[in-house]
């Protein structure tokens, strides 16, 4: 591959990966090692990351891809928990890495639940894994909801007795309670108004198929009752072992006091707060977020 943005299509099981490429692959061994990035949701899709192109010069290539279940990749909506497991999606991106050939040099970027993932496999001490950047996520579901109803405490009064009330009648696909959802994405999930077009594509392409997202998290970012509201790390850190840079917002619901379990976890990470941002830096402070990404990023190669 080489120049542009390319798109392609991966084997995986009896599935298939939609993956795009931007730089060269394969990669120069003298030269940047490639960044692939992995997604949240669980159940998002790879367009609200596409900012991360960015990072895609001096000839580093730059992979992203969308998780099973999600966007261009395989949909299989009558499936339920026991299919939609972490281990899953660990396989499909060991699968990529090794269609791609990337097995022994590149950096990982995991946002938000694509930061449990990135969690995950790097606890599997991948032998070509040159790097780890923990973009606004956290150590612990449970940690991670408790900091969003913390949050979701401040909403005015009117907003958290709607949520209270549709999450109480199990009525959470209501329009009401969805507007109501929506004050809080625009206080801790995006504070651009309006949203870029690529996070806007995101939730539209989630709204079609929120098979991943309903099951494994739940209704909304605060009312976790999927099957992963118990995944936790922080027991675990210490088999991390690559270096590590943690990236989160001031107003982000993965909250900077978040970090703290994933800074003193992890050996010798790092981490940078975006001042004016939430959980979106990529494009609330998109260059900030590219010089510090970008230098941690060369200061690894």
């Amino acid at each position: 591959m080489s120049g542009g943005l390319r798109e392609g299509v991966a084997p995986f099981r009896e599935f298939s990966t939609r993956y795009w490429v931007a730089g060269d692959l394969p990669a120069d061994p003298r030269g940047p090692a490639p960044l692939v990035a992995l997604h949240g949701g669980p159940g998002a899709t790879h367009d609200y990351l596409l900012s991360l192109l960015d990072l895609a010069d001096s000839g580093r290539a730059v992979v992203l891809y969308d998780q099973l279940g999600s966007g261009g990749s395989t949909h299989l909506p009558g499936r339920g928990a026991e299919f939609w497991t972490v281990e899953l999606f660990k396989e499909q991106l060991a699968a990529l890495l090794r269609e791609l050939g990337l097995g022994e040099r590149y950096h990982l970027l995991g946002q938000s639940w694509g930061g449990f993932l990135a969690q995950e496999h790097a606890l599997t001490r991948p032998q070509g894994l040159v790097s780890l950047i923990l973009s606004n996520t956290a150590a612990s579901f449970p940690d991670f909801v408790a900091a969003a109803n913390r949050l979701r405490a401040e909403l005015p009064l009117e907003v958290e007795a709607t949520l209270r009330r549709h999450e109480a009648d199990e009525t959470t696909s209501d329009p009401e309670y969805l507007a109501a959802c929506q004050l809080f994405y625009q206080r801790h999930l995006c504070r651009l108004d309006p949203w870029p077009a690529e996070v806007t594509r995101s939730f539209a392409l989630m709204d079609e198929d929120p098979t991943v997202y309903h099951t494994m998290n739940g209704p909304s970012e605060f009312h976790v009752v999927g099957s992963i509201r118990e995944w936790e790390s922080k027991s675990r850190l210490g088999g991390i072992v690559t270096p590590t840079l943690l990236l989160s917002g001031r107003y982000d619901e993965a909250t900077p006091e978040l970090q703290e379990a994933l800074l003193a976890g992890i050996a010798g990470s790092r981490l940078h707060i975006f001042e004016s941002s939430s959980h979106m830096p990529f494009w609330e402070q998109r260059p900030e977020y590219m010089a510090v990404v970008r230098e941690w990023l060369s200061e690894r190669d």
